[in-house]
């Protein structure tokens, strides 16, 4: 009996693997890093895009990995750049730890490897930003290992599919498991990359179009009437909220002090408007003017700056102070880890989100001030002169 129920076992997940691959092959999505039957997958192109898709949309991703490959199309030319490059080439993508992660990955290959990635899970896993999903992908796809990846959008199809009602992340371990026993004797990768673009295209997140999949006849959670709602998840506790200042001090010619954060933590090696620590409460009084990376006149800008980390909610007051190009006495010592930045240089700096919103606040109170003292301005806003009385 239990030989029985293993062979129809075996056998359903054959008819799941041959169903996914053969709706791949009529509409698998387009992709830079994808490549045709007949093709040698590259496993840079991958890992990139891996690394890169991590937490964040393929829309977000597509312009920078186009950019990330015209500047170091290879693994030997993205380990000889420098981290201050690659993090400024990154900003935007978020998740900065994944871009440092990125350029000591690279620097390991090319020093430990020769340049070529380990053709193993277990060797992928060993370099630095690569977790067992990531390797999983990479061997699946990149060298056609049997391997299981794992992602957001595997896992849903997958809980669909069993109808698996263990809210995550408690079912994960589950998941994985029953994923395994899907994943086909050829064809890896392109099995795993179907599962992506069925659970991306198909079995979405929020009103699936349950019609069109070619999963639906083995579909347990539609069967019970569970698909749209799985997986369940354990409810989110409330982000907490910190607090705290920021200071934007602008040269007379336009530079803009910028402070680099430390290489280890948060946003860890990025440049940022010098700040107080970010705490429960907002510094004031004596304890503001401490945080202030020069003395200057301070002005507090109306309004506040606020921004969602994933563990966190950030609340910043953000103070301006036009300061004169001898801000720092030749002498003296610039404040540590600081430097002025151009304003045509702030594009392309390695400045993440929040010290965008963070610039951009203060360029707005400063233009308002420059337009409320320019001389048009103060001659129509100035009281009407008196006639003068004739004889």
């Amino acid at each position: 009996m239990q030989r029985g129920k293993a062979r129809q076992a075996g056998g359903e997940a054959r008819d799941i693997a041959q169903a996914v691959l053969a709706w791949y092959d009529r509409e698998k999505r387009e992709l830079p890093w994808r490549t045709e039957a007949n093709e040698q997958p590259d496993p840079y192109r991958i890992w990139l895009s891996e690394i890169m898709l991590q937490q964040t949309t393929i829309k977000a991703v597509l312009p920078r990995y186009a950019g990330f490959l015209r500047r170091w199309p290879d693994i030997e030319a993205l380990a000889g750049a420098e981290l201050g490059e690659v993090l400024a080439a990154w900003a935007g993508l978020g998740y900065y730890a994944r871009a440092r992660n990125l350029h000591a990955c690279a620097r390991a290959v090319a020093e430990q490897h020769g340049g070529r990635f380990p053709a193993s899970e277990a060797g992928l896993r060993q370099l630095p930003g690569i977790g067992d999903y990531t390797a999983a992908a990479i061997a699946s796809i990149a060298f056609g290992l049997r391997a299981t990846p794992v992602d957001g959008n595997i896992e849903r199809v997958v809980a669909r599919l069993f109808a698996v009602t263990t809210p995550l992340p408690a079912a994960k371990s589950k998941i994985r498991a029953l994923a395994e026993t899907l994943t086909p004797a050829a064809r890896h990768g392109d099995f795993a990359q179907g599962l992506m673009d069925l659970g991306a295209t198909i079995c979405t997140p929020r009103r699936p179009a349950c019609g069109l999949c070619p999963l639906r006849p083995e579909c347990r959670g539609l069967a019970e009437g569970l698909a749209e709602a799985l997986p369940y998840r354990e409810e989110k506790v409330a982000r907490p909220v910190r607090r705290g200042a920021a200071f934007v001090a602008i040269r007379s010619d336009g530079a803009v002090l910028l402070r680099e954060r430390p290489l280890r933590g948060l946003l860890g090696g990025m440049l940022e408007a010098p700040s107080s620590p970010w705490g429960e409460a907002e510094p004031n009084g004596n304890s503001l003017r401490d945080h202030a990376p020069l003395k200057a006149k301070w002005l507090k800008v109306p309004g506040r700056v606020e921004h969602i980390f994933t563990h966190f909610h950030l609340e910043l007051s953000v103070y301006r102070a036009e300061v004169g190009r001898d801000a720092v006495p030749k002498r003296a010592a610039m404040p540590e880890c600081c430097r002025f930045v151009a304003r045509r240089d702030l594009a392309g700096a390695a400045l993440p989100s929040v010290m965008r919103k963070i610039l951009s606040h203060a360029f707005e109170a400063e233009a308002k001030a420059a337009k409320r003292s320019s001389p048009a301005v103060r001659a129509s806003t100035a009281p009407p002169r008196a006639r003068r009385r004739s004889a």
